[in-house]
C-alpha cells in the first residue's frame, strides 16, 4: 500500500520533468541551492553573532570603565547637577551611547538625569533589566560582588538597540547607570553581508545550472546515440554498432549493446537461413509432388469412373483413395500458394469486375446455389484480381457451409475506410453455433485446429489463412465475429479497396513465382481452416 503514493508522486514528477536533461538540471540546481543556502545561512549567523557580540562587549566594557571613572569619582554627597555632568562625560565616548544615571543627592532627593532626554530616559529601560540591576546578591565563594552589569537587546521602532545597566559597588546608596547604544550600523553591515551571500548563492545556482547543462550534454550525447542505434536496430539494420570510447558505465553499456547487436545479427541470419531453406524445401517438395500426383489423379479418375463395376469389397477402398488423392492435391496447391506469399512473389492481375456477378460465378461453379442466399446489387464495380477474389469467396463460403450449415447468407455493400478510401464489404454469415471465443483469435492461423481430437479432417487448415493473405495483397482485411442474435452463427467480413491499382503497381517488379512460372490455378480452395 505504501508504494501507491510514491508511485503517484513519481508519476507527477515525470509529468512535470519529462526529459532527462531537465531532471538533471533541476537536481543540480536543487543540490546547489540547498548547499549554497545552507552555507550562506551558517556564515550569516556566525558573522551576525560575532559582529553583535563584538559591538556589545566593546560598548559594555567602555560603559563599565566610564561608570568607574565618572560616576565613581563623584563626592560622597553629590548634587543632581554633578550627576548630570557625569552622565554627559560618560556619553562622550567612542562607542556612541547615551547614559541615564540614578542617585540620591546630598539633600536626600532622587536624581534622574540623562545625557540626552530626547533619545534615552529611564522609561526606555526594560523593567526586567532594571530589577536585575537593583537586585543585591550575597557575596560568597561563587559570587565576588553584590551587584553586576546586565544587558538586553531591544528594538525601538525598527532600530535594534543595546541596553545595559550597572550599580556602583561601594557604601550605599551609590549611583545606578544605564546605557543605550544603537546597533543600526551593525544591522546595516549584516544586511550588506546578507545581500552579498544572496548574490553569491544566485551565482552559485547559475554556475550549477551551467555545470548541469554541461554534465547533461556529456551524459545524454552517448545516450542519444544509443537510442538512435536501438531505433535503427529495431528497424532491421542489424549491422548497427556504436563507437566505444572510455571506460565508464556508458562505455560498458555501449559494448553490451554491440555484443547484443552482433549476437542478434548472427541469430537472425541463422533463422533467416533456416526459414529460407524450409520455404525452399516446401516449394520444391510441392512442385515435385505435382508430377506423381498428376499421374495418381489420372488413375483415380479412371478408378472413380469404374467404381460401380468394382467388387463391393474393393469399392470402399477405391473411394477412400479417390478422396484422399483429391485432399492431397488440394494440400499441395495450398502449400504452393502459401510459399508464394512467404516468398513475396505473389502479385495481382487486376481486372474491372461486377462484384455480384463474381460472387454468383463462384457459387455456381461449386454448385452452392441452393445453399447460399445472395444479397448483392448488380452494378457494384471494383478493380481487383478476379481469381484471388474467387479464392477468398470460395474459402469463406465453403468454410461457412461446412461448419455452420446452410443457408449461408452473402451480402455485398459499399462503404468508406477511415482514410476516406472507397471500400467493398462482403459479409458471409452462417446459421451454425458460432465460433468459441477462445478460437476466434486463431481462426486465420495456419493449420490451426480448434479441437485436438480432430487432427485429421477434410480441410487442409490453410484455406482461411490463404484467404486472409489474398485480402492483404489487395490492401484489405478479413475479420471474424459471432452474430449478436441468439441463434446467429459466425460472421466473416471481407473489406477490400474498390481499386487496388496502386498496390498492383507497387508489386510490378516482383516475380510471380519462385521457379519463374505464373501463379497457376489454385483450384477449388474451399477447404478452410478447422474451427
Amino acid at each position: 500500500m505504501s508504494d501507491a503514493p510514491s508511485g503517484r508522486l513519481r508519476g507527477r514528477m515525470l509529468g512535470i520533468l519529462p526529459t532527462l536533461r531537465l531532471r538533471l538540471v533541476v537536481v543540480f540546481a536543487l543540490v546547489a541551492l540547498t548547499a549554497a543556502v545552507s552555507a550562506s545561512g551558517i556564515a550569516y549567523w556566525l558573522n551576525r553573532d560575532a559582529v553583535l557580540t563584538r559591538a556589545q562587549n566593546a560598548a559594555l566594557n567602555d560603559f563599565r570603565k566610564a561608570m568607574e571613572d565618572s560616576a565613581g569619582q563623584l563626592p560622597r554627597k553629590f548634587g543632581c547637577d554633578e550627576l548630570q555632568d557625569a552622565a554627559v562625560r560618560m556619553s562622550d565616548s567612542t562607542q556612541s551611547y547615551e547614559v541615564v544615571l540614578l542617585g540620591t543627592d546630598r539633600d536626600g532627593n532622587r536624581c534622574n538625569v540623562s545625557s540626552d532626554t530626547n533619545d534615552f530616559t529611564i522609561e526606555d529601560v526594560p523593567a526586567e533589566l532594571s530589577r536585575a540591576v537593583d537586585k543585591k546578591r550575597p557575596v560568597d565563594d561563587a559570587n565576588d560582588y553584590p551587584y553586576h552589569l546586565y544587558w538586553q537587546r531591544i528594538t525601538k521602532g525598527e532600530e535594534p538597540q543595546l541596553v545595559g545597566g550597572a550599580k556602583l559597588i561601594g557604601e550605599q546608596p551609590t549611583p545606578t547607570g544605564y546605557m543605550l547604544k544603537s546597533l543600526a550600523p551593525e544591522r546595516d553591515d549584516l544586511n550588506s553581508l546578507a545581500w552579498s551571500l544572496g548574490i553569491a548563492t544566485g551565482l552559485a545556482l547559475i554556475a550549477a545550472m551551467l555545470l548541469a547543462q554541461a554534465a547533461a550534454t556529456t551524459v545524454l550525447r552517448p545516450v542519444r546515440r544509443l537510442a538512435d542505434a536501438a531505433r535503427r536496430l529495431g528497424e532491421g539494420e542489424l549491422n548497427t554498432r556504436l563507437k566505444v570510447s572510455g571506460t565508464d558505465e556508458l562505455a560498458d553499456l555501449s559494448r553490451t549493446f554491440n555484443r547484443t547487436a552482433e549476437s542478434l545479427e548472427k541469430r537472425v541470419a541463422g533463422l533467416s537461413a533456416r526459414e529460407s531453406s524450409s520455404r525452399r524445401f516446401v516449394a520444391d517438395m510441392s512442385h515435385e509432388l505435382r508430377t506423381p500426383l498428376t499421374a495418381i489423379s489420372a488413375v483415380t479418375e479412371v478408378l472413380e469412373e469404374e467404381q460401380d463395376n468394382l467388387d463391393p469389397m474393393i469399392a470402399p477402398a477405391v473411394g477412400l483413395v479417390v478422396s484422399e488423392t483429391r485432399r492431397l492435391g488440394d494440400l499441395v496447391e495450398n502449400l504452393m500458394e502459401v510459399t508464394r506469399f512467404d516468398a513475396g512473389t505473389a502479385k495481382l492481375v487486376l481486372d474491372t469486375v461486377d462484384v455480384a456477378d463474381q460472387v454468383t460465378a463462384c457459387i455456381d461453379a461449386r454448385a452452392w446455389l441452393d445453399a447460399v442466399e445472395l444479397d448483392a446489387d448488380r452494378g457494384i464495380m471494383a478493380r481487383l484480381d478476379p481469381r484471388r477474389l474467387d479464392v477468398i469467396l470460395a474459402n469463406l463460403i465453403g468454410n461457412a457451409l461446412k461448419h455452420g450449415g446452410s443457408p449461408v447468407r452473402v451480402s455485398v455493400r459499399t462503404g468508406w475506410s477511415q482514410t476516406g478510401e472507397a471500400q467493398l464489404l462482403v459479409e458471409v454469415a452462417d446459421q451454425g453455433p458460432g465460433i468459441p471465443e477462445d478460437v476466434l483469435p486463431h481462426v486465420f492461423d495456419r493449420f490451426y485446429k480448434a479441437s485436438a481430437s480432430r487432427p485429421r479432417s477434410e480441410g487442409s487448415g490453410l484455406g482461411l489463412s490463404i484467404a486472409l493473405e489474398n485480402a492483404h495483397i489487395h490492401g484489405g482485411e478479413i475479420t471474424a465475429r459471432n452474430a449478436q442474435e441468439p441463434d446467429g452463427g459466425a460472421v466473416f467480413t471481407l473489406r477490400l479497396p474498390r481499386d487496388a491499382s496502386g498496390l498492383a503497381a507497387a508489386g510490378e517488379d516482383r516475380d510471380t513465382d519462385r521457379d519463374g512460372g505464373d501463379d497457376g490455378d489454385d483450384g477449388d480452395e474451399n477447404k478452410g481452416n478447422e474451427r
